[in-house]
């Protein structure tokens, strides 16, 4: 369900016009609704974000430079490698059916990191950093973790990254 957009008159919301119908199919007239703000983040941090994990992947050390073939590579495994992942378990009747079964899951997803241990296999995919997924507290955070995890990569600091 996507957000919807609304005004401050002064006494009241009102929805911005290409939200009025959704509206009316929405909510009922005299009901009591809760209203929460979502704070939107900036393109601008947005774009320092991305420039400075492009630096970052440019800058890797030759040893860890031919594991992440892009710099969206590297974002994702980073955000696994930070806690910001969704994970998915899937038991197997036996290791030779797990094994199996994470090769066929290995290419469906480039950026997932897939695991066998006895017969479960385990698939982990980062969480989505869009303007629609992550609000502005949790993409900051990430960000933060992120960057700091890539620093580290390369041997530098995080704020040094955006210079690299």
């Amino acid at each position: 369900m996507i957000p919807l957009l609304f005004r401050w008159e002064g006494d009241g919301f009102k929805p911005i016009p290409r939200h009025a119908k959704e509206c009316d199919a929405r909510y009922t007239i005299g009901e009591h609704y809760a209203l929460e703000e979502i704070k939107e983040r900036s393109t601008k941090s947005h774009a320092q974000y991305f420039a400075a994990l492009n630096d970052a992947w440019l800058n890797l050390p030759e040893g860890i430079a031919q594991r992440f073939a892009t710099s969206e590579h590297l974002r994702k495994h980073a955000l696994i490698g930070c806690g910001y992942f969704d994970k998915r378990s899937l038991q197997a009747a036996s290791r030779a059916e797990a094994l199996r079964l994470a090769a066929f899951i290995r290419p469906m997803d480039d950026y997932a990191i897939v695991t066998v241990s006895a017969a479960l296999v385990e698939v982990y995919t980062a969480r989505s950093q869009s303007y629609k997924a992550m609000g502005k507290k949790d993409f900051q955070d990430s960000k933060t973790a992120v960057l700091d995890y890539v620093a580290a990569l390369i041997g530098t600091e995080a704020e040094r990254l955006s210079t690299v």
